[in-house]
């Protein structure tokens, strides 16, 4: 596979890719505090000669950084404009990481986590765009959309008007391994927040006077199914905050909970449940509900024959890895993408233990996905719209 794409020119640099990662790593950018971390990759784009611009999400969401978006020009008009799409923001500030490789994989030494969502896609989206470049071959117009806020519900990703960018189809840089596989099918995803109105009173002179919000959100959850669903389906209680004090009746608590499912009938049915649990308990204890109901995100599917489909499991095979198709409960910026009628999928990168200290990536991980990544740019320049 080396000798082949050293022949045809196809290299990406290994080393410059791993130091782009590190480089990315230590650039602290928590959601809606990625302004030193675009500037930087701005500034390295437009260096190399990309058409390069911030768009005005940061304003609109209430962040100090935009996305960004960048053009790699290319010859062959007939080609359709392919994107490769990363997103800015880790899931938790990255101030002080402390890196470490071991046997050939980075991981935090320090008491942060390594960022590795999603400088783990960020670095090989980029490595390939240049490697393209500089092979001399030509192309047809290729982006990169590098969004912010996606970790805190695809607000960047949410706010960039993608649909004026005239672009056909592209792949979002942002599972886990294996290399190789494509995210094409993922689940709907719905938010509640519940507030429990009960009543304060003296929880030793006069408990019998009060309601306890506590209480009814204990017999709310009690009778709820949550947990695994179903294949497909998932239910959980993730936040329970509440009372002013042990010697207060607990007179409000806020729970936070979600469900996710591929099926919407299905998930509206569990909404329902979900809700109606909330609403009987409250009602049988004379207290209140409030009810806040969201969709985060829209499930995509995009089919096995679809032109971004059938290229990325192509170039897969072509580099020797199983393009295996899957399906995820979990968002990413595809699915803001695809609701807005971009054809997108999930590449998968080398990224593991994701949202946890423990993350880490393997160097050889990272080379795979950026060749992967490079070997899909080519094949897309052979292709007509």
């Amino acid at each position: 596979m080396k000798r082949r794409a050293a022949k045809l020119g196809l290299m990406v640099q290994e080393e410059r890719l791993v130091e782009l990662f590190k480089e990315l790593c230590f650039i602290n950018a928590p959601p809606l505090g990625e302004r030193d971390s675009v500037a930087f990759v701005k500034d390295l784009l437009a260096k190399a000669g990309l058409e390069v611009y911030e768009d005005e999400a940061g304003g609109k969401i209430g962040g100090n950084g935009n996305n960004l978006i960048a053009w790699l020009r290319g010859s062959l008009q007939q080609a359709p404009k392919v994107f490769l799409s990363a997103h800015f923001d880790t899931v938790e500030p990255t101030a002080g990481l402390q890196m470490e490789e071991r046997d050939g994989v980075f991981a935090s030494a320090s008491d942060t986590i390594l960022g590795a969502d999603d400088k783990g896609g960020m670095a090989p989206a980029i490595e390939a765009v240049l490697a393209l470049k500089e092979s001399g071959l030509p192309h047809g117009d290729v982006c990169l959309l590098l969004s912010v806020a996606e970790e805190i519900g695809l607000k960047g990703a949410g706010a960039l008007e993608v649909q004026d960018l005239g672009l056909d189809f592209g792949y979002v840089l942002d599972t886990g391994p294996p290399v190789g596989s494509f995210v094409t099918r993922t689940a709907t995803h719905d938010n509640l927040i519940v507030t429990i109105h009960g009543k304060a009173a003296h929880a030793g002179k006069d408990p019998e006077k009060g309601i306890n919000a506590i209480e009814v959100a204990a017999d709310a959850i009690s009778g709820m199914k949550l947990g695994r669903l179903g294949p497909e389906a998932t239910a959980n209680i993730g936040i329970i905050e509440g009372g002013t004090g042990v010697n207060v009746v607990c007179p409000t608590v806020k729970i936070r909970a979600e469900a996710r499912n591929t099926s919407v009938p299905e998930l509206d049915a569990q909404i329902a449940h979900m809700v109606n649990r909330f609403e009987e308990a409250a009602r049988k204890r004379g207290a209140r509900a409030e009810i806040l109901h969201e969709r985060h995100y829209s499930a995509y599917h995009v089919a096995d024959d679809a032109p971004v489909v059938k290229l990325a499991q192509e170039a897969s095979r072509t580099l020797g890895f199983e393009p295996t198709l899957r399906t995820t409960l979990g968002g990413s910026d595809a699915n803001v993408y695809n609701a807005k009628g971009l054809p997108s999928i999930v590449l998968a990168t080398a990224m593991e233990h994701i949202h946890t200290h423990d993350e880490c990536i393997s160097r050889q991980g990272l080379i795979d996905t950026a060749r992967l990544a490079l070997e899909i740019l080519v094949r897309a320049s052979k292709m007509t719209r």
